[in-house]
């Protein structure tokens, strides 16, 4: 009988250790989640779901003594792609096409890193609240809904461990509550040492392969003779880069606006004489898609957002007067 109250009381205590440490507002919340994306080593396998469409990867992630981070990310569905990433430098290979394209962090965050690392501007434009504790992967997690304010975007639903903060599902809805996508770990490794083998490319690149540079230039938007006059509140430019179009005719400008979870882009790329663009509403996957054409250039808008936020921007898209 002793033994069972010196049990109960170590676990009593335990368990009032870990609810000092996890916070009770839902902003907290958010910020918990956001940095222990980026602050923990984490190994697993994890699920996207779009529509019928399901693929399965595994990731590591690690942060050296420095604090840099390092990861890599490597599809375990169909053809053989992976993805490396140290600091903010990203190198995605595809030995099926014997193709490396070197790239930056851009503004669209990947799983479990989808938060902001200030997520307390995401109250202005969502309506954020606590949910349900339920299990996901072995492990309680905490559920944190963000309801939208206006139509401009859609709702997003986190589910995160409540022992250390790393995300664990999470998952966009449309106005009507059907899902629009949804990530989620099948299985988790929180907290392993720092293993460098674990994220190095598994492929190497031979002298057969082509290397793509598509970070681009940087480019202020108010000096690339575009503007924007649609705007929608709580976006901002977060990316604006000029690259060699795709044609190889001339410069394609990209832009992102983002508002810390919806990010949308807008390409604005030459358009060939003999090419005829059959503008409106298309959608690939999760992602809506609305192209428009200015003179001789293609306007390309895609984002995980509601069509009608895709036509604002799109709309208001002209070229700035001399």
């Amino acid at each position: 009988m002793r033994r069972f109250l010196i049990v109960l009381t170590a676990a009593l205590c335990w368990s009032s250790v870990v609810a000092a440490q996890v916070p009770g507002d839902p902003i907290s919340w958010l910020g918990r989640i956001s940095n222990a994306a980026h602050k923990l080593n984490y190994t697993g396998s994890f699920t996207y779901q779009s529509g019928k469409n399901i693929e399965t990867s595994r990731i590591a992630h690690f942060v050296d003594a420095n604090g840099d981070e390092h990861e890599r990310l490597e599809a375990l569905d169909g053809s053989p792609r992976e993805v490396v990433r140290n600091q903010e430098e990203v190198q995605c290979f595809l030995p099926d096409q014997k193709l490396l394209i070197i790239d930056q962090s851009s503004a669209r965050r990947s799983f479990p890193a989808r938060l902001p690392q200030s997520p307390a501007a995401l109250g202005e434009h969502y309506r954020i609240r606590k949910g349900e504790v339920v299990r996901i992967a072995g492990m309680e997690s905490q559920q944190i809904i963000l309801e939208p304010k206006d139509d401009m975007r859609f709702g997003h639903h986190f589910w995160a461990d409540v022992a250390s903060g790393l995300l664990l599902r999470a998952r966009i809805v449309s106005d009507k509550g059907e899902t629009v996508e949804q990530f989620a770990f099948t299985e988790v490794n929180i907290g392993a040492p720092f293993d460098k083998e674990k994220v190095r490319p598994r492929f190497s690149r031979g002298s057969d392969w082509k290397v793509v540079n598509a970070r681009g230039n940087e480019v202020r938007v108010e000096d690339t003779g575009w503007a924007f006059r649609h705007t929608i509140p709580g976006f901002r430019p977060v990316v604006s880069v000029l690259r060699p179009s795709r044609a190889g005719h001339g410069e394609s400008y990209h832009v992102v606006f983002s508002d810390g979870l919806a990010a949308i882009s807008v390409f604005i790329e030459p358009l060939a004489a003999k090419n005829h663009v059959q503008s409106g509403m298309s959608a690939s996957g999760a992602f809506n898609i609305f192209r428009r054409a200015i003179g001789d250039r293609l306007v390309t808008v895609l984002g995980e957002v509601p069509p009608q936020a895709l036509v604002r921007i799109a709309d208001g898209v002209e070229m700035r007067k001399r």
